[in-house]
């Protein structure tokens, strides 16, 4: 059969969106990886699929897929183009629309400048809601890193939607995300891994971010890695409530008033190209 579908990025982090409403398809861990391939296949950070909701109040289901095939429960830069994408589709001619996903409802709003605006909830600090293993909720955690390896790191650990774990450095150019990203995203102390960020403070209102996502590697920009971080870096008294987060894909706006507020988060979604697979 022929599956339609849109490649979408949000800042470099990009994505493969299928619409299954209008047409059917059966898309198994096997076949996101052959189409996740930069070579082979579409190539892609994360497949996201939409679908009627379970839940009578949200508009649709918002399912996410890791380049591994595994499923993410949240992604921020996907929700902004899935907003783009249903919209583009015909799907919907709302400007705000709610979003059921795997770990509760978020809802994304057109602006009028043309950015989208996600409510991406409150962030989860307890350690058994992250999940994480620890003895007691602090801001920060010592993680060692391997057996073997006599060296440790400090992290600030969050759930906003999915798990993170966010360490300050001095300079990203310099920080070694792909090796430690590789032996944290996988730490025993992570039961469903985790995504790992690593931020430099520029200023109470600016920072810069790299992050190592499971499941994918180092993306270009990640949304709730965004959210993560300005999370972390509020609690330990770093950063303000609103934050300009630069990634290697550009520029997002976050907002977090602190204790149970939504975390809000503003940038662009951009449309790349429409094709038509065999599948």
């Amino acid at each position: 059969m022929l599956l339609r579908f849109t490649k979408m990025h949000g800042l470099g982090n990009d994505f493969m969106i299928v619409d299954l409403i209008s047409q059917r398809a059966h898309l198994n861990q096997s076949t996101i990886r052959d189409l996740s391939d930069r070579r082979t296949g579409i190539g892609f950070d994360q497949l996201l699929t939409v679908t009627p909701p379970d839940n009578p109040d949200a508009d649709f289901r918002y399912s996410i897929y890791n380049a591994d095939g595994s499923e993410a429960e949240q992604c921020g830069n996907g929700a902004r183009c899935f907003l783009r994408f249903v919209r583009d589709q015909g799907l919907t001619t709302k400007s705000t629309i709610k979003l059921q996903t795997s770990s509760g409802e978020i809802t994304c709003t057109l602006q009028k400048d043309g950015n989208i605006t996600v409510e991406m909830g409150h962030p989860v600090l307890q350690p058994a809601k992250v999940p994480f293993i620890a003895d007691s909720p602090q801001i920060l955690y010592d993680l060692c890193l391997a057996p073997g390896l006599d060296e440790t790191v400090q992290a600030a650990v969050v759930n906003v939607g999915n798990p993170h774990a966010v360490l300050k450095v001095e300079d990203i150019d310099t920080a070694r995300v792909a090796e430690l990203g590789q032996l944290i995203e996988s730490h025993p102390r992570f039961p469903e891994r985790v995504n790992v960020g690593f931020m430099q403070i520029v200023s109470r209102n600016s920072i810069r971010l790299r992050v190592f996502e499971r499941g994918v590697g180092e993306t270009k920009a990640c949304g709730t890695g965004a959210c993560a971080a300005v999370v972390a870096g509020r609690l330990q008294g770093l950063l303000d409530e609103d934050v300009e987060v630069e990634l290697t894909g550009g520029k997002l706006c976050i907002s977090w008033a602190g204790d149970d507020s939504s975390i809000k988060m503003t940038g662009p979604a951009c449309r790349v190209y429409e094709g038509r697979l065999q599948i």
